[in-house]
């Protein structure tokens, strides 16, 4: 019988903690129009191996250029591996298998659904949400851009200005880091739509291993971001919402930044109806003198979201949050800068699904060069948004029976998806 060794497949699908690292090279990149020719140059010069997780994989002109990149690099002998997720790149999967499977790309689909009912099986209401690339364990891409044109919506069609959208490149020790979470992503979706259950019907039947963990075995070990790193020139941290250690990895950063603000918060994220906590957070920072400012959508995509984020504007104005909302086109950043210093970029929105279903990440900087050059984009971002104004009518029963409802379908779908406990 096949020896499994347990401690090594917890090695192959397990993500670092966050960690900040200096000696790394970190630059902001807006919308896919800068990302992806840098993406492609990367995956172009690419030597050893290409890893990239992401929720949508589409099959427009700009996403099949990557692809086309991707399946040249395999087939000049470099080792690539692809996972999406199955429910985000669930209309074009037949697309990328035939455009990178016979090139020798190891494409993976994290939670497939094949057939409409198996949204009712449990862990499939949490996805891969994550947006890694990594190239040589050497450069990195994070943020929220999915493989898609700038300008094309699934739901609504193709729109005459780019979504606003962000996401970083970077070099350096912080890229060792994303290299083992990419690597685990697809590691899980090898090993099963849900990877714990997959180990322990392997631990029972024996005769699988060593097919299943054939292609595992010429893996390297997990890798560790060094014990001491340089103190310059930038100072980050990667940090990952994985449905397992780290479940609230993401939301104590942004909780523990804002807790500690001195002068300014600035967040813009799409979808926003945070837990408790956060919403604590931001209203003690507001009413202890920073300027908290929120940027919101003011072009909807998804109505429900944009009426749950509503529901919350009366009780923060009530302390001094201020609240945009971003009208020429859709917002799909996810990003912050506290007191010109502190930044976040990445895939989390501020909302239940991101902050305790979806597998998100997100790079944090400590640097106040990074974080002044996105907090110009804010400025810029703001001038062209819709400020709130106050709304007292809903900070009465009306605006209560409204938090509550939403609060209450909130907590419903977080237990259908196997998460207890009130938000």
């Amino acid at each position: 019988m096949p020896v499994f060794d347990l401690g090594r497949v917890r090695n192959w699908t397990s993500v670092p903690a966050p960690r900040f690292v200096g000696g790394n090279r970190v630059e902001l990149l807006e919308g896919g129009a800068a990302l992806f020719p840098r993406m492609l140059e990367a995956i172009a010069g690419a030597e050893r191996e290409v890893w990239l997780a992401t929720y949508i994989f589409h099959d427009d002109e700009s996403a099949l250029g990557i692809a086309q990149a991707l399946g040249a690099a395999a087939a000049r002998g470099v080792a690539v591996h692809v996972v999406v997720d199955g429910f985000g790149s669930k209309g074009t999967l037949a697309t990328l298998r035939a455009a990178l499977v016979p090139a020798g790309v190891a494409f993976e689909v994290f939670r497939p659904i094949e057939r409409w009912y198996a949204l009712l099986q449990p862990g499939q209401l949490r996805r891969l949400h994550q947006k890694l690339c990594v190239v040589d364990e050497r450069i990195a891409f994070v943020g929220g851009i999915n493989l898609i044109d700038d300008r094309l919506d699934l739901r609504h069609g193709w729109n005459p200005e780019p979504r606003l959208d962000y996401a970083v490149e970077l070099s350096g020790p912080l890229a060792v880091a994303v290299h083992a979470t990419a690597r685990a992503m697809w590691a899980r979706a090898h090993l099963g739509q849900n990877w714990r259950d997959g180990v322990r019907q392997v631990v029972r039947s024996g005769a699988p291993v060593n097919e299943g963990l054939a292609m595992l075995r010429s893996l390297r070990g997990a890798a560790r971001l060094p014990e001491e790193a340089d103190t310059s020139p930038v100072r980050a941290a990667f940090v990952v919402r994985d449905n397992f250690r780290q479940r609230r990895a993401i939301e104590r950063s942004y909780v523990d930044a804002i807790r500690r603000a001195v002068h300014s918060v600035d967040i813009a994220v799409p979808y926003f109806y945070p837990g408790r906590r956060f919403r604590r957070a931001l209203r003690q920072a507001a009413k202890r003198g920073v300027t908290v400012r929120l940027l919101l959508q003011g072009k909807i995509d998804y109505r429900i979201a944009a009426l749950a984020a509503r529901a919350l504007y009366a009780e923060l104005q009530a302390y001094g949050v201020r609240i945009y909302e971003y009208t020429p086109a859709y917002l799909h950043a996810k990003v912050a800068v506290v007191d010109g210093r502190w930044a976040t970029v990445g895939s989390s929105n501020i909302d239940p699904l991101s902050l305790l279903l979806n597998l998100e990440a997100n790079v944090v900087v400590d640097d106040e060069p990074f974080a002044a050059t996105l907090a110009a984009r804010f400025q810029a971002a703001f001038a062209v948004s819709t400020p709130v104004g106050s709304t007292p009518a809903r900070a009465g029963w009306r605006g209560w029976v409204q938090r509550a409802a939403v609060a209450w379908m909130a907590n419903v779908y977080l237990r259908v998806a196997g998460i207890t406990g009130r938000y």
